[in-house]
């Protein structure tokens, strides 16, 4: 537990992608198995405790340290982790007398085994016994497991490159097999450092990796790419899946949907499942498609993590799926083709398919130009009724293969512009990790009628999208200007002639009965702060209701009218 536990702090404290790389590589090498296997795991975020959640955790500490103390230190620190882990009070261990050498800390992979197999009586006097057998820094990671937000700026695919390292091979052969491999990873380290072949999977419906696209804008392709060089085609705001199936040994159909990042996803969609008759892999979108038209992402996400799937909810909420690529088929791998035999292969595939599948249409353009004039008019450029679901343009190298991860040059997203609309700043609270001494959460809100007279109404929150320097110039507003607290929030003063305006962006908004402003913003961030606007000339509700679809404001009548009956 010592060297992940160091491990985790110095990833914590690195800001440069080589340096946080380096780390990695060095843990991975001087760190015996299972251990290192488990800390991979750790960092891919592979791990699930079915017992051990954050409430666990302040009920231990509820127990050792005055509640008040507690809050007054959590608020200050704004880290649930980092407060128990500085303020634990440790109990004397068997060993721990003058003259005896204390006995050392958990293992990393006795922690991870313990809270995956101690029951949920037990496990409470279990983590209170490790937690008094490390220091703070051991203390912090332990706790950092359990939440299940370990916050050291590393992705799943960062940690697989630093674990490629150990062997002469490319990060996206080991993504090609890790979705076959458990931890510790036992066969993984043994092929990287070249004592056994590499590992293989006998899964007849395995997940492929997705190839990923790099933002651009007409600037930067008009000065380093060639339009003829290039196919466009919609990008269809739904979410990314990919649908494999194959036979095993026995000659047995298996067929799986899979999220973009590997999550079997099939038990929530078990009609799309059920249409897939081939053996193959599609890489797509999957949407909602009612009456031949592709409904909003707010109509999808009625279908999204449902626990139990329903005849009617298939049947309202009718799943379909967009092709984009053809990986595989019939035993063959199509991904090191090029793109344009590929896409030819996928129109032919998809067009005996059914319902159930369909092809993202091409978006004909000569020049830059065009494909600028297709995006911002999807429908006069090809889309129709669809337009309302189009998020943007993606552009495909012809020549280019289906490579995992996001190789630059080769594909490209184009996505409309974000919404924008002036906000007040209402309330803030401090963050979490490294911004935990800052108040960097926000809530802001629009003008409209309250009680016969104008007031603001909160309609969203946001944690990104400012620099550094502007973090420090909102936290000092925030604590130049609070006018009241509530716990850990603190509100600001927000009257028509006094307070921050915040330009807002967002991708959508959609009606909501959970929000009392009666509408949701999907992925709001801070993109400017206005100085220059007093609070009174900031936006007013009605500016944000207009961009509400229409079938997300049907959807959410037929939700009250249920609701009554």
């Amino acid at each position: 537990m010592h060297a992940f536990a160091n491990l985790l702090d110095r990833l914590s404290y690195e800001p440069r992608r080589n340096g946080k790389l380096a780390l990695m590589e060095d843990y991975f090498r001087h760190t015996p198995d299972p251990e290192r296997g488990y800390g991979l795991a750790a960092l891919t975020d592979e791990l699930t405790f079915q017992n051990a959640k954050p409430g666990l955790i302040r009920a231990l500490v509820a127990e050792r340290t005055d509640p008040v103390l507690f809050a007054l230190s959590r608020d200050y620190v704004g880290d649930l982790s980092e407060t128990v882990a500085l303020m634990w009070p440790r109990r004397p261990r068997q060993g721990d007398l003058i003259g005896h050498n204390a006995p050392p800390g958990p293992l990393l992979s006795e922690v991870i085994l313990g809270l995956q197999t101690t029951g949920k009586a037990a496990l409470p006097g279990q983590l209170a016994a490790w937690l008094d057998g490390l220091d703070e820094i051991g203390r912090w990671a332990l706790l950092k497991l359990i939440t299940g937000a370990l916050r050291v700026g590393v992705s799943a695919r960062l940690a697989k490159t630093a674990v490629a390292r150990l062997g002469p091979v490319e990060v996206n052969e080991v993504e090609e097999v890790w979705h076959g491999l458990a931890p510790p990873y036992l066969t993984l380290f043994d092929w990287l450092e070249g004592r056994s072949p590499p590992p293989e999977s006998r899964d007849p419906a395995p997940f492929r990796p997705p190839m990923l696209a790099n933002p651009t804008d007409l600037e930067e392709l008009t000065r380093t790419e060639a339009p003829e060089a290039f196919a466009a085609e919609w990008k269809w705001d739904g979410i990314r899946v990919e649908v494999a199936a194959g036979r095993d040994a026995g000659g047995r159909h298996i067929a799986r949907l899979y999220s973009r990042s590997g999550d079997d996803i099939s038990a929530t969609f078990p009609d799309v499942v059920d249409a897939v008759d081939f053996d193959g892999a599609i890489d797509g979108e999957l949407l909602i498609v009612r009456e031949g038209m592709v409904q909003s992402f707010n109509v999808l996400q009625q279908r999204l993590n449902r626990k139990s799937v329903t005849e009617k909810l298939t049947r309202d909420f009718p799943a379909h799926v967009r092709a984009y690529d053809l990986l595989a088929l019939g035993g063959e791998d199509l991904r090191p083709l090029p793109f344009a035999e590929r896409r030819a292969r996928l129109e032919a595939f998809v067009a005996g398919l059914g319902p159930m599948f369909s092809v993202s249409e091409p978006v004909r353009f000569g020049t830059w130009e065009e494909v600028a004039a297709a995006r911002a008019d999807p429908q006069s450029a090809g889309a129709g009724s669809d337009a309302a679901a189009v998020e943007g343009v993606m552009l495909k190298r012809l020549d280019s293969a289906y490579v995992p991860g996001r190789p630059k040059g080769l594909w490209y997203k184009w996505k409309q512009d974000p919404h924008v609309v002036d906000a007040v700043l209402m309330y803030a609270q401090r963050g979490s990790g490294k911004r935990s001494s800052f108040y960097s959460d926000y809530t802001f809100g629009l003008w409209t009628e309250v009680d016969g007279a104008p007031g603001l109404v909160p309609v969203g929150k946001a944690y990104f999208g400012f620099t550094d320097e502007e973090l420090k110039e909102i936290d000092k507003f925030v604590r130049n200007n609070t006018i009241n607290r509530f716990g850990p929030v603190r509100e600001v003063v927000h009257e028509a002639g006094e307070g921050l305006v915040l330009e807002v962006a967002f991708e959508g908004v959609n009606r909501s009965t959970r929000h009392k402003s009666g509408v949701a913003m999907r992925f709001p961030r801070i993109s400017r702060l206005r100085w220059d606007k007093p609070p009174g000339e900031a936006d007013r509700l009605a500016t944000l209701e207009r961009l509400i679809p229409s079938d997300a404001a049907e959807s959410a009548a037929a939700r009250r009218g249920r609701r009554k009956r």
